[in-house]
C-alpha cells in the first residue's frame, strides 16, 4: 500500500516503501485524470474505481484501443503545442500525432494503431477540452 501526499496544485507524492514519485490530477469532479509513471488513469471519484488505463503509446492496457470511433482526444483541457501530422498521411503505431502541455507536463497523442489521418481538428496554440476529438484516424 502506498501513502499520497498532496503537494499542491494537483500533484501528489506517492511514497511506496522507499520510492518516491509524483502524480499529477486533474479534470472534473467526478472523473479525475491521474498522471503517473508515464500512464494515465481515470479515477471515478463516486465509487473509486480505476475505470480506464492506458499506456505511453496511446493503448489500453489489454490491447484495445481507446478511441473506438477513431478520433483521439485530450485526457484533461490542455493546449496544442505541436501537431506532426496533417490529413492523408499514413501513420503507425506510436507516431506521435499532436503534443498537448497541461500542469506544466507535455503530453503526446500518439497513434494507437497503423492508418491514414482523415482529419486534424485543432490548431497550435488552441485550448482543447477532453472528449472532444483533436485527430481522426482512417
Amino acid at each position: 500500500m502506498a501513502d499520497v501526499i498532496p503537494i499542491g496544485r494537483g500533484q501528489y507524492r506517492v511514497i511506496d516503501g522507499t520510492r518516491q514519485r509524483t502524480a499529477y490530477a486533474a479534470g472534473p469532479p467526478e472523473a479525475r485524470w491521474v498522471f503517473l509513471d508515464g500512464r494515465v488513469y481515470v479515477i471515478d471519484v463516486r465509487s473509486g474505481t480505476d475505470v480506464a488505463r492506458t499506456g505511453p503509446a496511446g493503448t489500453r492496457e489489454g490491447g484495445r484501443t481507446p478511441d473506438e470511433d477513431l478520433a483521439l482526444s485530450a485526457p484533461m483541457p490542455a493546449t496544442v503545442a505541436a501537431i506532426n501530422v496533417a490529413p492523408g498521411q499514413l501513420v503507425e503505431p506510436g507516431d506521435l500525432l499532436i503534443v498537448l502541455e497541461a500542469m506544466k507536463m507535455e503530453l503526446p497523442v500518439r497513434a494507437p494503431r497503423a492508418g491514414r489521418v482523415k482529419a486534424v481538428a485543432c490548431r497550435p496554440g488552441e485550448l482543447v477540452q477532453p472528449g472532444i476529438p483533436l485527430v481522426e484516424l482512417e
